[in-house]
């Protein structure tokens, strides 16, 4: 069972929920690149999921056969495991914001420099694959079932999603033991007196015993203290292990090619520049400096339109019950990483992203009409087929349009904050 398939439609419903609220109430909580950029990650993860599925309940699976005895599957026992896993992850979490190497695997989550529901899904596409590969094994040596473990995660992250908001104040006694949106802004703030700061995502009481609490107390300022300025979901996701890579191959001696991905934040290898004087890290929001690019002038409606229909490829590709095979929903899922590539590229007005999507778009429903109609789903002459091939013609004709007008809007940031 994929949990995060009956997961997604709660976190869309609470997203266009917050996305409305903030409209109607003209709150100025969303910018249109950046949750564009928020969805596409998130989309890309969730088809990163469906290999962890795969590799974790293989591995798990081996695994629960050496645990001294095998929990039964109660409400009680599945709250006892939730307990222990926010546990868990409290550690996890605070590594990644400690070891190069997790928190490559972690650092896109905190690039967006806004705050609401869009960002809780700018997931890392490698930081649920850590979380089972290096910690949550433990849970399965103590008796729970692989499946236990992996739907109680989606239950847990669940419950992280909802902090991501601007539009919830402080809560009074139930900060004192419950994570809060509260202390989740601070968590996500780059001041200097935020970084690293509450780690928990269920119980406060983690943070609040081994050191790392810190109130909601001066505005907070999003994103991180080196920003990737741009919309590429792909770059966002592979920035720091570009620049981990790129030190590890400038390194002199062996050793630090090896000890560079296990140090901690900031540490670099011997014989390359090094800062001569520490600066403070960190900064506020009145010296923050966002990113925004120019993008083709009409390309919000056609963004939306494609986001939605992207949406239901994925709930294609994501649904465990449906009968694809592993290379169907490979090839699939190749199809969406090439949407959301695009979705970037144009939000920069890049010409090789309307190229890509004139290519993509009818690679995509010829994809997706095989798939089905191989699967039995649907066939070639079908009406689902016929508004699929619509869809496809309609998207390839607008984007060509924005393309040939070539009109600009928005206003281009600085290269560098």
């Amino acid at each position: 069972m994929n949990i995060y398939a009956y997961i997604t439609p709660i976190v869309l419903f609470l997203l266009l929920l917050e996305i409305t609220v903030s409209l109607v109430g003209k709150k100025g909580l969303y910018t249109f690149q950046d949750t564009v950029a928020n969805i596409g990650t998130g989309i890309g993860n969730q088809c990163v999921n469906l290999a962890v599925v795969f590799l974790v309940m293989k591995w798990y699976g081996w695994l629960w056969q050496f645990a001294p005895w095998q929990v039964p599957v109660t409400w009680y026992y599945g709250f006892l495991l939730l307990l222990l896993q926010d546990f868990i992850f409290y550690w996890f979490h605070r590594i990644g914001h400690t070891l190069n190497i997790f928190w490559a695997a972690h650092m896109p989550h905190h690039s967006s420099e806004e705050f609401n529901l869009s960002v809780g899904v700018r997931a890392s596409f490698t930081q649920r694959l850590f979380q089972f590969l290096f910690f949550d094994w433990v849970l399965v040596l103590m008796g729970f079932s692989p499946d236990m473990v992996y739907a109680v995660a989606g239950i847990h992250l669940l419950i992280a999603y909802w902090h991501h908001t601007q539009l919830i104040n402080k809560l009074g006694w139930i900060e004192k033991v419950f994570v809060t949106p509260a202390h989740h802004r601070v968590h996500h703030g780059v001041n200097p007196q935020y970084l690293d700061k509450n780690f928990s995502e269920f119980l406060i009481i983690w943070d609040r015993i081994f050191g790392t609490y810190a109130p909601e107390e001066e505005e907070v300022c999003y994103g991180l203290t080196h920003p990737p300025r741009t919309w590429d979901p792909i770059y966002i996701n592979i920035q720091f292990w570009k620049q981990l890579v790129e030190d590890c191959i400038a390194a002199p001696y062996w050793v630090d090619k090896l000890r560079i991905w296990f140090m901690p934040l900031g540490w670099r290898p011997r014989g390359l520049d090094t800062p001569t004087e520490k600066k403070r890290i960190g900064y506020t929001r009145a010296e923050q400096v966002k990113y925004e690019s120019k993008q083709y002038r009409g390309l919000k409606p056609y963004l939306i339109a494609q986001i939605v229909l992207g949406l239901a490829v994925l709930m294609v590709t994501t649904n465990l019950k449906l009968p694809l095979s592993a290379l169907d929903r490979v090839l699939l899922s190749a199809g969406i990483f090439g949407m959301i590539i695009a979705f970037g590229g144009l939000l920069q007005a890049r010409r090789w992203a309307g190229l890509l999507e004139i290519v993509r778009i009818p690679a995509m429903a010829l994809s997706l009409v095989f798939v089905l109609d191989r699967t039995g789903m649907a066939v070639w002459t079908g009406w689902s087929s016929i508004l699929i091939f619509a869809a496809a013609g309609g998207s390839v004709l607008a984007i060509s349009m924005l393309m040939i007008r070539g009109q600009m809007e928005g206003r281009e940031s600085p290269a560098k904050a």
